[in-house]
């Protein structure tokens, strides 16, 4: 299905009824967004899309980096963890002078005190035969390293989900606002027509003061619409640290259709298998059974082969030459008893095991039910976007109606605001739903974990060729992308 944001035209209301009463579909013939663009904002060369923001958030997002540099925090931590099972390699020397005071006699010997220098030197290499201790904190940190990966996956589909959002929030935001100063527009028109017939006599004041209530109440609509706007904007600014003087907009049509798979099992299922934060918490539990292994080889022996060298010398007097030794064999400790730490060890990991297992569960019912309510939502979104398309003819013939019954004097001033009012809130809702649609379809695919460059390549598609331009005050303010001051060197 197609639909199309009808364009109100603002019609003076000199006759009984428009020449176009009785065709509404020439009223509703062309999309308010790309229209009321093109009149009353001038965009620039070349606007921003979707794809490309998304793309600058992925580089620029902190919130990312942050996750990356984490990322790879995790991974050097394998490195040090292997470090325990490589060779081990130790030099040690002294060099000491030592002055001893005599205050006894040997005869025979020289008495006196005696000055001695001293050199040393020891050379020891290690290397771990059997150590399950370190061996599983290897494969706890590969374990590790998937999860982080995972997590990873997730927080780029929250940046993506986010810049997305922020991203048709503030296009939903733009038509909204459009619609609103199109509101505007039609009753200060209104008004000014009921200060014209009450000029001349025409009809009492009591209508003039209603029509400059209902402008009034248009003119804060729109002033709040405006500010939505501009926090809409803010907003996409935080999350890729860069300014848009315009974005594109979406185009004239846009296919609402249920999404694919039709079926909601289908999408469940997909969503267990590639949803990263259900996979990074089910590789939780990995890493915590890595853990109790860890704590039940503190049962287990240790065994290291070793070889040491060691040299010394002295100037000592009636002393000639040097000793030196060395050493080659290999040791194994075995605990026998550590005051029930080891076991007690187990127990904590235990439940610590337990505890990550009951997460998984729980992000894997939460997940579900997740996917089942965007699934729920993007469907009756389809039915939504028809339905408000439809609502906005029936108001716009109940407009033009109520026009002609005041023309007439079977309808009064009120009537007609109520009709004015009725009619653009209808269009900011189809707006709106249209909007719903395009987030809920992406949060959908986000938490079936197929979120990615390609999907939003396939909604940058839906972009049209107008765009919006918009100014934010403070430009320069972040002229310093990841200004995170002078970054460390590994």
């Amino acid at each position: 299905m197609y639909v199309n944001i009808p364009l109100i035209e603002d019609e003076p209301m000199t006759s009984p009824c428009p020449s176009h009463c009785s065709r509404p579909s020439r009223v509703l013939r062309r999309a308010l967004l790309p229209m009321m663009v093109a009149s009353t904002l001038a965009a620039p060369a070349q606007a921003a899309d979707l794809l490309t923001i998304a793309q600058d958030a992925l580089q620029n997002n902190a919130q990312l980096a942050s996750a990356r540099s984490r990322t790879g925090s995790v991974e050097a931590g394998r490195d040090v963890e292997q470090a325990d099972l490589l060779p081990q390699v130790s030099a040690s020397g002294n060099l000491s002078h030592n002055r001893q005071y005599e205050a006894q006699s040997v005869p025979g010997q020289p008495q006196g005190d005696d000055n001695v220098n001293q050199f040393g030197i020891t050379l020891e290499a290690t290397q771990a035969l059997f150590n399950a201790i370190d061996s599983r904190q290897v494969e706890r940190t590969e374990r590790q390293i998937d999860q982080q990966l995972y997590s990873l996956a997730a927080t780029e589909q929250g940046v993506l989900i986010n810049v997305s959002t922020a991203y048709f929030e503030i296009l939903r935001a733009h038509e909204v606002l459009e619609a609103r100063r199109a509101q505007e527009r039609a009753i200060n028109r209104q008004l000014e027509q009921a200060r014209e017939q009450f000029d001349v006599g025409l009809i009492a004041i009591t209508e003039v003061e209603e029509a400059k209530a209902a402008f009034d109440q248009a003119r804060a609509i729109r002033i709040a619409a405006e500010s939505d706007l501009q926090v809409r904007f803010e907003a996409l600014e935080r999350l890729t640290g860069q300014r848009y003087a315009s974005i594109d907009a979406l185009g004239e049509e846009l296919a609402i259709a249920a999404p694919v798979p039709a079926d909601r099992s289908a999408w469940v299922e997909r969503a267990m298998q590639n949803n990263p934060q259900v996979l990074a918490s089910q590789a939780g539990i990995e890493v915590s059974r890595s853990a109790v292994e860890i704590a039940r080889a503190g049962h287990l022996p240790q065994v290291n082969a070793f070889a040491n060298y060691n040299y010394a010398d002295n100037d000592a007097d009636g002393i000639e030459g040097h000793d030196s030794s060395s050493q080659v064999g290999v040791g194994v400790s075995m605990p026998l008893y550590t005051g029930g730490r080891t076991s007690a060890t187990v127990r904590q990991n235990t439940y610590l095991l337990e505890s990550s297992q009951y997460d998984f569960e729980d992000q894997r019912r939460s997940t579900i039910q997740k996917v089942r309510s965007s699934y729920t939502r993007v469907t009756n979104d389809v039915s939504t976007v028809e339905a408000r398309a439809q609502a906005v003819v029936s108001n716009q013939s109940a407009l033009d109606a109520t026009r002609a019954g005041y023309e007439v004097g079977t309808r009064n001033i009120v009537d007609v605001l109520n009709a004015e009012q009725n009619l653009y809130n209808a269009v900011a809702d189809l707006a709106s739903a249209r909007y719903d649609y395009v987030i809920d379809l992406l949060t959908l695919r986000q938490q079936a974990g197929t979120l990615d460059e390609e999907a939003l390549a396939e909604v940058n598609a839906w972009l049209g060729a107008e765009s919006i331009d918009f100014q934010l005050p403070g430009a320069g303010e972040l002229d310093a992308v990841m200004n995170i001051g002078e970054r460390p060197t590994p």
